[in-house]
């Protein structure tokens, strides 16, 4: 199998591409943000091209290090009739970056264009509100060899699209997947809207091509649509060549030239691509790559990282940030940055754990209590009653009480079922009130029991 994606995700902006239209059209009802330009009425001409627009892509070209284009830039028209394009063509630019790369995938170019209207066929209506949106379309080589391999890859483009700050994420991605296995012709899907809905389509079109090519029938170079309610490919045309197109450069919009300096500014100012940064902590923190991909998952939860390990041990640091910090993110479905969680509060967590202030436990219940809290986790920590360590008498004396209270399960944990030492293990925190140490509990129940 090969396999090449050609991804479309919105750019950050305030106004459109080629006029100053608002670009919240899922907030606003239909056909209101839109005016004479991004309609394409007679006689009406484009403003020239969104100057946040123009940096967004060029910053997403240099984090998939690609080449930037030396020489003049500039938009062109593709023509084809469908109602969400009241001018009969689109306007795209040719290519701002290229010769990339994402994880030994090659990026074949990166270019700018606007988005169309959103036609509803099922209603025979069009909402002009999405048409004349700036786009970023990311073309890579056939480089991909599996529907796990594009998985792969589609989730690594849209962390980096996420680190950019200038780009939309998955819920704006539109992908064209183009699929061929050796001996069949290619054939490219349409209407995909998710990672999942990729994966799915290539994993029901490699199936539905082999099984032609065993039949001895010729696979037709095609463009088919996905049905992700059915999880289905069904034929649309036959696939069109760029001579179908009909390109012209636009005559109505300037060139551009993005200046070596221009270039350097944007460098210097993007943030590190995850990819580069996941590699980059395994070698100066020693972590475990799976585990540098969870702490790398957001720009705000990496960079937290960064400043707590200037107080606290890396693999105590990955270990808080990684399991129960994200854990309690993932419960309360908020990402690091709205938690409003702070470096130095987990900071003083974590130090407040090693210097036996609380127990992991404690800590535990600490951290649940952080996210859209303004107090610190001393205060939680004084509110709750968990400061403190219980010392090793008291212990004993809690697993003697619940060694007592508990008969069937002493009796369950001597007939071998491991849940009974667990239940009272937490019989004995919950009668300590969680200062009781847990290693040393299960170590004292053992030996009681």
């Amino acid at each position: 199998m090969k396999c090449g994606l050609e991804i479309h995700v919105q750019l950050e902006t305030d106004s459109k591409l080629f006029c100053d239209c608002h670009t919240n059209y899922q907030d606003a009802p239909a056909n209101t943000n839109i005016c004479h330009v991004c309609l394409n009425q007679p006689g009406a001409k484009p403003f020239p091209t969104n100057e946040k627009a123009l940096e967004g892509a060029l910053k997403i070209a240099l984090m998939l290090d690609c080449k930037i284009a030396d020489d003049i830039t500039y938009f062109m028209r593709k023509h084809y009739n469908y109602p969400d394009l009241s001018s009969g063509y689109q306007r795209t630019s040719i290519p701002i970056g290229y010769e990339g790369d994402l994880n030994g995938v090659r990026i074949r170019d990166v270019h700018m264009e606007e988005d169309p209207g959103q036609y509803k066929p099922d209603l025979g209506i069009v909402d002009f509100n999405r048409s004349g949106i700036p786009l970023i379309e990311i073309v890579t080589e056939p480089d991909m060899r599996s529907p796990e391999e594009a998985r792969e890859f589609l989730r690594e483009l849209i962390r980096v699209l996420e680190y950019s700050g200038n780009a939309r994420g998955e819920g704006t991605m539109r992908a064209d997947v183009n699929i061929s296995l050796e001996g069949g012709k290619r054939v490219e899907i349409k209407n995909i809207n998710s990672i999942k809905g990729a994966y799915k389509a290539l994993k029901f079109e490699m199936v539905r091509q082999k099984n032609l090519l065993k039949r001895g029938i010729e696979i037709t170079q095609e463009t088919r649509a996905f049905l992700e309610a059915q999880m289905i490919t069904v034929s649309m045309r036959l696939k069109e060549g760029a001579e179908d197109y009909r390109y012209i450069p636009d005559p109505d919009l300037p060139p551009m030239k993005a200046g070596a300096e221009q270039v350097e500014t944007i460098r210097e100012k993007m943030p590190e691509p995850p990819h580069i940064k996941v590699k980059r902590f395994v070698e100066d923190y020693d972590l475990a790559e799976e585990h540098s991909r969870v702490l790398t998952s957001e720009l705000e939860l990496a960079d937290a990282f960064e400043e707590v390990v200037k107080a606290v041990d890396s693999q105590f640091a990955a270990l808080w940030m990684r399991d129960e910090l994200k854990r309690v993110l993932y419960y309360n479905k908020l990402s690091f940055a709205e938690s409003k969680i702070t470096p130095q509060n987990l900071v003083e967590l974590m130090q407040m754990v090693k210097q036996k202030e609380i127990t992991i436990k404690a800590g535990q219940r600490i951290i649940e209590k952080m996210p859209l809290n303004l107090k610190s986790p001393k205060e939680i920590a004084r509110n709750m009653g968990l400061v403190g360590i219980v010392n090793e008498d008291e212990i004993i004396q809690a697993a003697q009480q619940a060694i007592d209270e508990n008969p069937e399960a002493v009796s369950d944990y001597h007939e071998g079922k491991a849940a009974a030492l667990n239940f009272l293990v937490g019989q004995v925190m919950r009668l300590t009130r969680g200062k009781s140490e847990p290693g040393r509990t299960v170590e004292i129940l053992k030996e009681m029991l």
